[in-house]
């Protein structure tokens, strides 16, 4: 315990700090600083208990939710905890990445693991419930569309406990795609929405959805890309894969719809194997590698020169081999995204898109599975000598990297007030 002479000497310290004459040294002086100390460590106590839980389980989702994390992690009046579904199960395709982008360790993994789209998403309720009973937090943050979000945000919403949805209104209008189901029903049980573009606005308030709850912010997904990039061109990958600014292609999918049905994964590997002007480099999931294997594509890729089967890419490695890309093929809605921003053309392996915003700009082309639709947009993209000039030119609906700021003022201020 502090004696009173310490205490006198704190007083005569904190008087010349405040440049007023030295304080009398009675006993109601003292017991005021003993006030005042107590009342600074309540207030000090009561900032850090805006106790905020961000779910997750997919590599997408850490790096969209990476710049929010930075933030909340510094900010003295945000307690962050992060729950981890496990829905990704395979270590390199989701600790790593909480390594390499320097992030904290969750707090709660509840490794769930694979299954089908209910029992996925029931046993994630099941575990996020009970969590959330203990835990009480003040808001809970269910980033993008994935099976771990929908259920971060159903769990939230029946325990009657505020729920905010970051990369709100996105809208391909599929409902075969597991994904529009998720984000359309988390969209409808959030309390407080984050739309990254002004179409994204558009598509709640078509719904319904009451403007005062919709958030305009932009794409947090902008703002890693933003942070990152000057690490992702330090990296070696073309070195290390022989590869040439381009000279290559990327190829990303991993859709069920794709890989899941032998004669589609066949033909869009044939169409790939017929771009011989191009290196592509095909960074495979490990489920998409066992479909591979299975339907025998694996072998016949090995003989053709023209496809690179590799390991699933880093975070920062992933960045570098789609700026100096020729040409990036996908089916990943996220891909589009960075394939835009990093200027580099992208033609999406899909009928409709959730991102409209890259087809409108004229940066990514809808060519699904189709290998006449493909060749001719590859073909159009290999005329053009000044492809990367056209991108810069176009504008970006996504923002201006500071989304997560924006996303941390709104949940600080929501939480004060409720």
């Amino acid at each position: 315990m502090i004696g009173e002479s310490e205490e006198g000497e704190n007083l005569e310290r904190l008087s010349d700090i405040l440049g007023v004459e030295k304080f009398v040294y009675t006993h109601k002086a003292i017991y005021a600083l003993k006030l005042f100390i107590s009342a600074a460590k309540s207030r000090l106590l009561m900032m850090k208990n805006m106790k905020i839980t961000l779910i997750l389980g997919t590599r997408p989702q850490i790096i969209k939710s990476a710049p929010l994390i930075r933030l909340a992690e510094l900010d003295p009046e945000i307690d962050l905890q992060i729950v981890h579904t496990g829905q990704h199960y395979d270590y390199e395709m989701s600790k790593e990445f909480f390594e390499e982008l320097n992030l904290p360790d969750p707090v709660v993994d509840l490794n769930i693991g694979s299954g089908t789209h209910a029992w996925q998403t029931g046993k994630m309720m099941i575990g996020l419930e009970k969590l959330l009973v203990e835990e009480k937090p003040n808001m809970v943050v269910v980033p993008g569309d994935t099976n771990s979000t929908i259920a971060g945000a159903l769990a939230t919403a029946k325990l009657h406990m505020p729920v905010a949805h970051i990369e709100s209104g996105a809208r391909s209008y599929d409902m075969s795609i597991p994904e529009e189901i998720n984000r359309r029903l988390t969209d409808h049980c959030s309390t407080v929405l984050f739309a990254p573009t002004k179409n994204c606005v558009n598509n709640l308030l078509k719904e319904g959805i009451d403007e005062k709850n919709i958030h305009l912010v932009g794409d947090t997904m902008y703002d890693s890309l933003l942070q990152h990039l000057p690490k992702a061109m330090e990296k070696k990958i073309l070195d290390e894969l022989n590869l040439e600014p381009k000279d290559y292609a990327v190829l990303t999918m991993h859709r069920p719809d794709h890989v899941d049905f032998p004669e589609i994964l066949k033909k869009i590997i044939e169409t790939m194997m017929q771009i011989r002007e191009l290196v592509i480099v095909f960074p495979v999931h490990p489920r998409t590698m066992n479909r591979l294997k299975e339907a025998g594509l694996q072998k016949k890729i090995s003989k053709k020169s023209n496809i690179r089967l590799i390991k699933p890419a880093k975070y920062h490695e992933m960045l570098m081999l789609m700026k100096e890309a020729k040409i990036v093929f996908t089916d990943s809605g996220g891909i589009q995204k960075e394939a835009f921003w990093l200027q580099t053309p992208c033609a999406t392996l899909r009928d409709q898109t959730e991102w409209i915003e890259t087809v409108d700009l004229g940066a990514n082309a809808l060519v699904g599975v189709d290998p006449k639709k493909i060749l001719l947009e590859t073909e159009r993209i290999l005329r053009k000598k000044d492809a990367k000039k056209m991108s810069k030119e176009k504008i970006n609906p996504f923002g201006d990297g500071k989304a997560s700021q924006k996303i941390l003022r709104t949940i600080k201020d929501f939480c004060s007030r409720v």
